[in-house]
Protein backbone atom coordinates (compact mmCIF):
# COMPACT_ATOMS: atom_id res chain seq x y z
CA UNK A 1 0.00 0.00 0.00
CA UNK A 2 1.81 3.11 -0.84
CA UNK A 3 1.37 6.22 1.49
CA UNK A 4 -0.13 9.11 1.62
CA UNK A 5 1.98 12.13 0.70
CA UNK A 6 1.28 15.16 2.80
CA UNK A 7 3.02 18.73 2.77
CA UNK A 8 3.30 20.50 6.29
CA UNK A 9 2.76 23.62 5.57
CA UNK A 10 4.49 26.03 8.37
CA UNK A 11 7.47 24.73 10.23
CA UNK A 12 7.63 26.47 13.35
CA UNK A 13 7.56 25.12 17.25
CA UNK A 14 4.63 23.14 17.10
CA UNK A 15 5.03 21.33 13.92
CA UNK A 16 7.67 19.24 15.81
CA UNK A 17 4.21 17.44 17.44
CA UNK A 18 2.77 17.21 14.23
CA UNK A 19 5.15 15.08 12.89
CA UNK A 20 5.25 12.87 15.27
CA UNK A 21 2.50 11.12 13.85
CA UNK A 22 3.92 10.40 11.10
CA UNK A 23 6.99 8.28 12.19
CA UNK A 24 6.36 4.61 12.21
CA UNK A 25 3.14 5.31 10.25
CA UNK A 26 2.39 3.12 7.10
CA UNK A 27 -0.45 4.93 5.97
CA UNK A 28 1.12 8.57 5.31
CA UNK A 29 4.43 10.15 5.15
CA UNK A 30 6.29 13.60 5.05
CA UNK A 31 6.52 14.08 1.42
CA UNK A 32 7.28 17.95 1.57
CA UNK A 33 7.69 21.20 3.95
CA UNK A 34 6.69 24.50 3.37
CA UNK A 35 7.78 27.53 5.04
CA UNK A 36 8.48 31.06 4.24
CA UNK A 37 12.07 30.86 5.94
CA UNK A 38 14.04 28.67 3.46
CA UNK A 39 16.27 27.97 6.37
CA UNK A 40 13.72 27.11 8.76
CA UNK A 41 12.52 24.40 5.68
CA UNK A 42 15.35 22.92 4.60
CA UNK A 43 16.11 22.08 8.39
CA UNK A 44 12.71 20.42 8.12
CA UNK A 45 13.17 19.06 5.26
CA UNK A 46 16.39 16.89 6.37
CA UNK A 47 15.03 16.19 9.84
CA UNK A 48 12.01 14.47 8.74
CA UNK A 49 13.25 13.02 5.44
CA UNK A 50 11.39 14.91 3.55
CA UNK A 51 11.88 14.71 -0.35
CA UNK A 52 10.91 18.11 -1.24
CA UNK A 53 11.14 22.10 0.37
CA UNK A 54 9.19 24.65 -0.69
CA UNK A 55 9.04 28.41 0.59
CA UNK A 56 6.09 29.56 -1.97
CA UNK A 57 2.72 28.00 -0.87
CA UNK A 58 1.32 28.08 -4.97
CA UNK A 59 4.50 25.50 -5.35
CA UNK A 60 2.75 23.24 -2.81
CA UNK A 61 -0.80 23.60 -4.48
CA UNK A 62 0.82 23.04 -8.08
CA UNK A 63 2.44 19.83 -7.08
CA UNK A 64 0.86 16.97 -8.11
CA UNK A 65 2.58 14.13 -6.17
CA UNK A 66 0.85 15.96 -2.99
CA UNK A 67 -2.13 14.54 -1.67
CA UNK A 68 -2.91 16.62 1.69
CA UNK A 69 -1.74 19.50 3.66
CA UNK A 70 -1.47 20.23 7.27
CA UNK A 71 -1.77 23.92 7.76
CA UNK A 72 0.19 25.36 10.52
CA UNK A 73 -0.04 28.94 9.88
CA UNK A 74 -1.55 31.96 12.02
CA UNK A 75 -4.49 31.75 12.23
CA UNK A 76 -5.58 34.63 9.42
CA UNK A 77 -4.46 32.31 6.89
CA UNK A 78 -6.78 29.52 7.41
CA UNK A 79 -9.48 30.28 5.53
CA UNK A 80 -7.41 31.41 2.30
CA UNK A 81 -4.87 28.58 2.46
CA UNK A 82 -7.87 25.68 3.37
CA UNK A 83 -9.87 26.78 0.43
CA UNK A 84 -6.77 27.32 -2.05
CA UNK A 85 -5.82 23.71 -1.04
CA UNK A 86 -9.49 22.13 -1.42
CA UNK A 87 -9.60 23.59 -4.88
CA UNK A 88 -6.28 21.93 -5.94
CA UNK A 89 -7.99 18.64 -4.48
CA UNK A 90 -5.62 17.76 -1.53
CA UNK A 91 -7.14 16.92 1.56
CA UNK A 92 -6.69 18.98 4.34
CA UNK A 93 -6.14 19.16 8.19
CA UNK A 94 -5.97 22.76 9.62
CA UNK A 95 -4.55 23.58 12.99
CA UNK A 96 -7.29 25.19 15.24
CA UNK A 97 -9.41 27.61 15.86
CA UNK A 98 -10.60 26.74 12.50
CA UNK A 99 -10.84 30.54 11.21
CA UNK A 100 -10.82 34.03 12.70
CA UNK A 101 -14.85 34.47 11.37
CA UNK A 102 -18.24 32.14 11.35
CA UNK A 103 -18.10 33.36 7.64
CA UNK A 104 -14.48 31.82 6.94
CA UNK A 105 -15.50 28.83 9.13
CA UNK A 106 -18.76 28.63 6.44
CA UNK A 107 -17.05 28.72 3.18
CA UNK A 108 -14.57 26.19 4.25
CA UNK A 109 -17.20 23.78 4.89
CA UNK A 110 -18.95 24.30 1.73
CA UNK A 111 -16.20 23.95 -0.11
CA UNK A 112 -15.04 20.88 1.32
CA UNK A 113 -18.29 19.40 -0.03
CA UNK A 114 -18.13 21.14 -3.63
CA UNK A 115 -14.52 19.59 -3.65
CA UNK A 116 -15.33 16.05 -2.43
CA UNK A 117 -12.81 16.88 0.15
CA UNK A 118 -11.75 15.92 3.16
CA UNK A 119 -11.28 18.38 6.25
CA UNK A 120 -10.33 18.05 9.84
CA UNK A 121 -9.75 20.90 12.32
CA UNK A 122 -6.73 19.59 13.99
CA UNK A 123 -7.31 19.40 17.61
CA UNK A 124 -5.47 16.85 19.88
CA UNK A 125 -7.49 17.17 23.18
CA UNK A 126 -10.12 14.79 22.35
CA UNK A 127 -7.66 12.19 21.24
CA UNK A 128 -5.73 12.91 24.32
CA UNK A 129 -5.29 9.23 25.64
CA UNK A 130 -6.24 9.51 29.40
CA UNK A 131 -9.33 11.90 28.09
CA UNK A 132 -10.52 8.90 25.84
CA UNK A 133 -10.57 6.62 28.70
CA UNK A 134 -12.84 9.23 30.67
CA UNK A 135 -15.05 9.31 28.02
CA UNK A 136 -15.60 5.42 27.45
CA UNK A 137 -16.08 5.20 31.05
CA UNK A 138 -18.65 7.87 30.74
CA UNK A 139 -20.76 5.72 28.46
CA UNK A 140 -20.20 2.62 30.45
CA UNK A 141 -22.21 4.63 33.29
CA UNK A 142 -19.15 4.29 35.33
CA UNK A 143 -20.24 7.70 37.06
CA UNK A 144 -23.92 7.61 36.37
CA UNK A 145 -25.55 10.45 34.30
CA UNK A 146 -22.86 13.20 33.47
CA UNK A 147 -24.16 16.23 35.03
CA UNK A 148 -21.81 18.96 34.82
CA UNK A 149 -18.50 19.22 32.57
CA UNK A 150 -15.79 21.58 34.91
CA UNK A 151 -12.30 22.75 33.12
CA UNK A 152 -9.12 24.64 34.53
CA UNK A 153 -5.90 26.28 33.03
CA UNK A 154 -3.53 27.62 35.19
CA UNK A 155 -0.62 29.10 32.97
CA UNK A 156 2.65 30.76 33.72
CA UNK A 157 5.07 32.39 31.97
CA UNK A 158 8.06 30.33 33.80
CA UNK A 159 8.10 26.38 32.61
CA UNK A 160 7.68 24.62 29.47
CA UNK A 161 8.90 25.57 26.04
CA UNK A 162 10.93 28.79 25.43
CA UNK A 163 8.27 30.41 22.68
CA UNK A 164 9.57 32.43 19.76
CA UNK A 165 8.47 36.42 20.60
CA UNK A 166 7.35 36.90 17.09
CA UNK A 167 5.09 33.72 17.46
CA UNK A 168 4.18 35.34 20.80
CA UNK A 169 3.10 38.50 18.87
CA UNK A 170 0.82 37.37 16.92
CA UNK A 171 -1.26 35.04 19.24
CA UNK A 172 -1.98 37.82 21.53
CA UNK A 173 -2.90 40.64 18.47
CA UNK A 174 -6.58 39.82 18.28
CA UNK A 175 -6.98 40.85 14.42
CA UNK A 176 -4.32 38.34 13.60
CA UNK A 177 -5.57 35.73 16.18
CA UNK A 178 -9.47 36.30 15.49
CA UNK A 179 -9.36 36.57 19.52
CA UNK A 180 -7.85 35.95 23.16
CA UNK A 181 -5.07 34.07 23.57
CA UNK A 182 -6.82 31.94 26.79
CA UNK A 183 -10.23 32.42 26.20
CA UNK A 184 -10.41 31.97 22.82
CA UNK A 185 -7.68 30.07 21.23
CA UNK A 186 -6.39 27.72 24.15
CA UNK A 187 -10.29 27.59 24.95
CA UNK A 188 -11.02 25.82 21.51
CA UNK A 189 -9.39 22.82 22.51
CA UNK A 190 -11.79 22.79 25.98
CA UNK A 191 -14.52 23.41 24.17
CA UNK A 192 -14.05 20.92 21.56
CA UNK A 193 -13.70 18.63 24.62
CA UNK A 194 -16.69 20.24 26.13
CA UNK A 195 -18.67 19.90 22.50
CA UNK A 196 -17.56 16.22 22.46
CA UNK A 197 -18.50 14.79 25.89
CA UNK A 198 -21.42 16.63 26.61
CA UNK A 199 -23.28 17.51 23.82
CA UNK A 200 -24.68 20.66 21.71
CA UNK A 201 -24.26 24.33 24.46
CA UNK A 202 -27.52 26.17 24.32
CA UNK A 203 -25.90 29.19 26.33
CA UNK A 204 -22.63 30.72 27.06
CA UNK A 205 -22.08 33.97 29.60
CA UNK A 206 -18.76 34.60 30.85
CA UNK A 207 -16.41 37.36 32.78
CA UNK A 208 -12.88 37.91 31.15
CA UNK A 209 -10.43 40.56 32.65
CA UNK A 210 -6.86 41.39 31.49
CA UNK A 211 -3.74 41.04 32.40
CA UNK A 212 -1.22 44.09 31.65
CA UNK A 213 -3.98 44.59 28.98
CA UNK A 214 -2.23 41.97 26.76
CA UNK A 215 -3.49 38.25 28.52
CA UNK A 216 -7.15 37.76 29.06
CA UNK A 217 -7.17 36.76 32.26
CA UNK A 218 -8.40 35.91 34.86
CA UNK A 219 -11.72 34.43 33.41
CA UNK A 220 -14.86 32.69 34.03
CA UNK A 221 -16.60 31.18 31.27
CA UNK A 222 -20.28 28.39 32.01
CA UNK A 223 -22.79 27.48 29.38
CA UNK A 224 -25.34 25.30 29.65
CA UNK A 225 -26.23 22.15 27.39
CA UNK A 226 -29.28 22.16 25.20
CA UNK A 227 -32.18 19.84 26.47
CA UNK A 228 -31.45 16.21 26.23
CA UNK A 229 -27.79 16.40 25.70
CA UNK A 230 -25.31 13.99 27.69
CA UNK A 231 -24.53 16.68 30.26
CA UNK A 232 -26.48 19.70 31.86
CA UNK A 233 -24.04 22.68 32.79
CA UNK A 234 -20.49 23.19 32.22
CA UNK A 235 -17.85 25.94 33.64
CA UNK A 236 -13.76 26.82 32.44
CA UNK A 237 -11.68 29.28 34.58
CA UNK A 238 -8.52 30.53 33.80
CA UNK A 239 -6.01 31.83 35.21
CA UNK A 240 -2.53 33.24 33.90
CA UNK A 241 0.11 33.48 37.32
CA UNK A 242 3.16 34.76 35.99
CA UNK A 243 5.80 33.80 38.72
CA UNK A 244 3.79 30.51 39.08
CA UNK A 245 6.44 27.46 37.93
CA UNK A 246 4.96 24.99 35.98
CA UNK A 247 6.73 21.58 34.99
CA UNK A 248 6.27 20.78 31.45
CA UNK A 249 8.52 19.34 28.74
CA UNK A 250 5.84 21.73 26.02
CA UNK A 251 3.95 25.01 27.32
CA UNK A 252 3.45 26.09 31.24
CA UNK A 253 0.16 24.96 31.52
CA UNK A 254 -1.90 23.18 33.52
CA UNK A 255 -5.19 21.66 32.57
CA UNK A 256 -7.54 19.94 34.40
CA UNK A 257 -11.28 18.44 34.04
CA UNK A 258 -13.68 17.36 36.42
CA UNK A 259 -16.88 15.04 35.33
CA UNK A 260 -19.35 14.83 37.40
CA UNK A 261 -22.03 12.59 37.45
CA UNK A 262 -25.05 11.19 39.60
CA UNK A 263 -22.64 8.55 40.97
CA UNK A 264 -19.40 9.30 41.07
CA UNK A 265 -16.70 11.54 39.61
CA UNK A 266 -14.17 10.93 37.19
CA UNK A 267 -10.64 13.95 37.70
CA UNK A 268 -8.23 14.37 34.54
CA UNK A 269 -5.69 15.87 35.73
CA UNK A 270 -2.93 16.30 33.36
CA UNK A 271 -2.51 16.98 29.31
CA UNK A 272 -0.10 19.49 28.64
CA UNK A 273 2.25 19.78 32.06
CA UNK A 274 2.77 17.67 35.02
CA UNK A 275 2.13 20.31 38.00
CA UNK A 276 1.74 17.90 40.88
CA UNK A 277 2.83 14.48 39.15
CA UNK A 278 -0.52 13.14 40.02
CA UNK A 279 -1.92 10.25 37.75
CA UNK A 280 -3.35 11.24 34.84
CA UNK A 281 -6.78 9.75 35.35
CA UNK A 282 -8.89 9.03 38.84
CA UNK A 283 -12.03 7.64 39.36
CA UNK A 284 -14.31 7.65 42.45
CA UNK A 285 -17.28 5.63 43.21
CA UNK A 286 -18.69 4.24 46.01
CA UNK A 287 -16.31 5.34 48.48
CA UNK A 288 -13.26 3.71 46.53
CA UNK A 289 -10.76 5.44 44.18
CA UNK A 290 -9.86 4.07 41.22
CA UNK A 291 -6.64 5.35 39.71
CA UNK A 292 -4.98 4.36 35.98
CA UNK A 293 -1.44 4.13 35.74
CA UNK A 294 -0.91 2.26 32.46
CA UNK A 295 -2.34 5.40 30.37
CA UNK A 296 0.00 7.08 27.90
CA UNK A 297 -0.42 10.54 29.59
CA UNK A 298 2.16 12.67 27.33
CA UNK A 299 0.52 15.47 25.51
CA UNK A 300 2.22 14.86 22.01
CA UNK A 301 0.60 11.24 22.64
CA UNK A 302 -2.39 13.42 21.72
CA UNK A 303 -0.84 14.95 18.53
CA UNK A 304 -0.08 11.17 16.97
CA UNK A 305 -3.64 9.69 17.43
CA UNK A 306 -4.73 13.09 16.15
CA UNK A 307 -2.96 12.56 13.04
CA UNK A 308 -3.29 9.32 12.92
CA UNK A 309 -6.94 9.32 12.80
CA UNK A 310 -7.10 11.74 9.96
CA UNK A 311 -4.60 9.20 7.59
CA UNK A 312 -7.30 6.79 8.34
CA UNK A 313 -10.26 8.92 7.12
CA UNK A 314 -8.32 9.64 3.87
CA UNK A 315 -7.56 5.98 3.66
CA UNK A 316 -11.20 4.78 4.33
CA UNK A 317 -13.16 7.96 3.31
CA UNK A 318 -14.63 8.46 6.99
CA UNK A 319 -15.40 11.77 8.59
CA UNK A 320 -12.87 13.02 11.04
CA UNK A 321 -13.94 13.63 14.88
CA UNK A 322 -13.59 17.46 14.07
CA UNK A 323 -14.90 17.55 10.79
CA UNK A 324 -15.17 21.14 8.83
CA UNK A 325 -19.13 21.05 10.41
CA UNK A 326 -18.40 20.02 14.44
CA UNK A 327 -15.16 22.36 14.12
CA UNK A 328 -17.93 25.57 12.90
CA UNK A 329 -20.11 24.52 15.67
CA UNK A 330 -16.91 24.18 18.24
CA UNK A 331 -16.08 27.46 16.78
CA UNK A 332 -19.17 29.55 17.71
CA UNK A 333 -19.21 28.10 21.32
CA UNK A 334 -15.26 29.64 20.94
CA UNK A 335 -16.44 32.95 19.86
CA UNK A 336 -19.71 33.15 22.54
CA UNK A 337 -17.38 34.55 25.68
CA UNK A 338 -16.16 37.49 24.46
CA UNK A 339 -19.62 38.56 22.81
CA UNK A 340 -20.57 37.44 26.34
CA UNK A 341 -18.03 39.53 28.12
CA UNK A 342 -18.52 42.54 25.83
CA UNK A 343 -22.05 42.65 25.52
CA UNK A 344 -22.86 41.42 28.93
CA UNK A 345 -25.40 39.15 28.31
CA UNK A 346 -25.80 35.13 27.54
CA UNK A 347 -25.05 34.15 24.06
CA UNK A 348 -26.66 31.46 21.93
CA UNK A 349 -23.66 29.99 19.99
CA UNK A 350 -26.23 28.72 17.49
CA UNK A 351 -27.00 33.16 16.42
CA UNK A 352 -23.56 34.37 16.22
CA UNK A 353 -22.62 35.37 12.03
CA UNK A 354 -20.30 37.61 11.60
Amino acid sequence: MSKIRFAIVGCGQISELHARAYVGSETAEIFAVCDTNKERSLKRQHEWGAKKAYTDFEEVLTDSDIQAVELLVPHTLHKEMTVAALRAKKHVSVQKPMSVSISEAQEMVRVTKEEGMLLKVFENFVFYPPYVKAKALVAEGAIGELITVRMRLTTSARGGWKVNEDTWLWHVDKDKSGGGILVFDDGYHKYSQAYDIGGEIQKVFAWIGSYHGVIDSPAFVMWKYKEGQRAQYGAYDITFAPNLHIESDYYAGDDRMELVGTDGIIYLNRCTARMLQEPSLILYREGETRVFHSLRDDWADSFIDSGRHFFECIRTGGDPILSGETGLAVQKIAMAPEISEREHREVDPSTITA
